[in-house]
């Protein structure tokens, strides 16, 4: 009896191993394709954005803009070209409205999406989100404090009140 439950206990350990590795290497292929979804779901966006933005009709052909020309247009400003954050579009100035309401904690994707009105239960909605506060953080507006959580820079959570659809 002894040597049969010893053979079973070893079969056990042989599976537990096997299951372990095999584990292991799933959690490596999950890794690997949530930064294939998340590289994918950027480019996506940034090339919707293009695509906007070439498709934007030149309205007043003949005469000056009434607004002085800085550039390219970019969906998301430089912080330092920008006057405030009603420069931004409603969709960011929403993002940036929660990421002021989350002070230190910091704002994560999935609230973002949230915010944003969109599913927050579909993956991909959640790395859009986490793309634009990327974008966010690439153009001066957000620091990545820790990993997944965005906040104001410190001299903005300071000097400045954010709300949605207007400045300070």
């Amino acid at each position: 009896m002894r040597a049969v439950l010893e053979t079973r206990r070893k079969a056990a350990a042989v599976r537990v191993e096997e299951l372990g590795a095999e584990l292991e290497r799933v959690r490596a292929d999950l890794v690997d394709a949530e930064e294939v979804l998340r590289l994918r779901t950027i480019g996506l966006e940034q090339y919707l954005e293009a695509l906007a933005e070439e498709e934007q009709p030149a309205e007043t052909v003949a005469g000056p803009s009434p607004r002085k020309p800085v550039g390219p247009r970019r969906a998301v400003p430089h912080r330092q070209n920008a006057a405030g954050v009603e420069d931004l579009s409603v969709d960011y100035q929403a993002v940036m409205a929660a990421a002021a309401e989350a002070g230190g904690d910091g704002l994560g994707a999935r609230r973002a999406a949230v915010v944003l009105g969109w599913d927050s239960a579909s993956a991909s909605r959640v790395e859009g989100a986490r793309a634009r506060l990327k974008r966010l953080v690439e153009r001066g507006w957000l620091v990545e404090t820790k990993p997944g959580r965005f906040t104001l820079p410190a001299e903005q959570r300071t000097d400045e009140a954010v709300r949605p659809g207007g400045g300070s």
